[in-house]
């Protein structure tokens, strides 16, 4: 909504008026809630945080208690999924696709890491996923800026999360050479 004196003149009192709206806007919403929801699952699938190897791997003191993944990654994703629906609504026809294909793109490295990382058993393969996905975030979040400010500035926790991650997962890769 904006405001407006213009609506009643001489009234002196600003005035609401309704900005319209695209009919179905709320479809990307879902969409995106979808996408998000669906990586977060497939990369859940993979991740055994109680594996023998898992357990075995020689960790930094500063690794977030396991708890805190989850904390995190929740409010991260319900992010993700906000930003998507806003970035498509607000962007051109014609920037669409691009914006769809390189959120698509960011969610499969999303959750490729944890098949990476746990399922292979490589914390070298994880370093590799996880540096794709930053440079991914980078992309996500410059594509999306272009075509709203607010969705951008809310990918920036999740690519900060990242990359914080990345350099556990290289501290993880460091500490366990041999293993």
């Amino acid at each position: 909504m904006r405001l407006s004196s213009d609506a009643c003149p001489g009234a002196g009192a600003p005035v609401r008026e309704s900005r319209p709206r695209r009919a179905g806007a709320w479809r990307s919403y879902a969409v995106s809630a979808a996408a998000v929801a669906a990586a977060a699952g497939l990369g859940a699938v993979a991740v055994d945080a109680d594996s023998p190897w898992y357990r075995k791997l020689r960790k930094p003191p500063w690794q977030p208690p396991g708890w805190a993944f989850g904390a995190v990654w929740t409010p991260l994703y319900a992010g993700i999924a906000w930003a998507g629906g806003r970035a498509w609504n607000a962007a051109p026809p014609a920037g669409r696709t691009a914006l769809a294909g390189s959120l698509a793109a960011n969610l499969a490295l999303n959750a490729g890491w944890n098949w990476l990382f746990f399922q292979a058993r490589s914390p070298a393969a994880g370093l590799s996923g996880t540096l794709a996905l930053d440079l991914s975030n980078a992309e996500l979040i410059r594509r999306t800026a272009r075509a709203d400010t607010a969705a951008a500035a809310a990918l920036v926790p999740y690519a900060l999360w990242c990359g914080f991650a990345t350099v556990l997962n290289a501290s993880l890769l460091r500490r366990n050479r041999a293993r």
